[in-house]
């Protein structure tokens, strides 16, 4: 039986006809790959510090009372031309994700003296495990490791967020770090920062600060918190500095 009559009889499509639908089928999801990384790029490509699109401080805004600063836990050169704050929740998820662009700050521009930054707890109430977080973090800081626990956290947030013993959690990554585990148990169990954390707490209650991450560069607060805004708008208060 000949090829064009065996198709006639069965119904089988053509070779070349599927060949070259299969063709076409992988140039359209070519096409719509490119498209949507295209799309992607374009989605989180950080703004310019030029961009009108930036977020800046209010009509006849006061400065931003750094008196209040000592009430945070600060890292960076005092003098620093520009200053960022951020209020959190350790608990909080989209504080969780933030923590990403927090350490790239401290790693591009802290530790270059360029920016100081300080970080102000503000535990909200609907998170039971917090507190105990952010006491956890200053029990740390009491054995010069408080931004390594402040980044653990962070990083394993899943890992204790719903923990009915989150300090027995905080314990190991305490062990993990090297610190004393008597001297940090004792700090957790005698809940020895819990006074300057509810300190800090009580500035975002007089700022009227509210949700977390609120992130402030100076007396700008960044409507998009992450990585892209925050290091435009650090760039854009540096040059003004200059």
């Amino acid at each position: 039986m000949g090829e064009a009559k065996r198709r006639k009889q069965t119904g089988a499509p053509s070779p070349r006809n599927t060949q070259g639908r299969k063709s076409l089928i992988i140039v359209l999801l070519l096409v719509i790959g490119v498209a949507v990384i295209a799309g992607l790029y374009f989605v989180t490509k950080p703004p310019a510090p030029s961009s009108e699109a930036l977020p800046v401080a209010a009509p006849n805004a006061d400065e931003f009372p750094a008196i209040v600063d000592q009430y945070g836990v600060s890292v960076g050169n005092e003098d620093a031309p520009v200053v960022v704050r951020e209020f959190a929740d350790y608990q909080c998820p989209a504080c969780a994700r933030f923590a990403e662009a927090s350490q790239r700050l401290k790693k591009e521009y802290v530790e270059s003296g360029k920016v100081r930054f300080v970080y102000f707890d503000l535990p909200l109430r609907q998170h039971q495990n917090a507190m105990p977080a952010a006491l956890a973090a200053r029990c740390a800081g009491d054995q010069d490791q408080y931004w390594a626990m402040h980044d653990k956290l962070y990083g394993s947030q899943i890992d204790w967020s719903g923990s009915n013993d989150p300090t027995a959690t905080f314990t190991r990554y305490a062990n993990d770090l090297g610190l004393e585990e008597r001297r940090f148990r004792r700090c957790m169990e005698t809940e020895l920062h819990r006074e300057a954390v509810e300190q800090s707490l009580q500035v975002a209650v007089q700022l009227r600060v509210a949700s977390t991450p609120t992130v402030m560069v100076d007396n700008i607060q960044l409507t998009r918190p992450g990585w892209g805004q925050l290091s435009a708008v650090v760039e854009r208060e540096l040059a003004k500095a200059e």
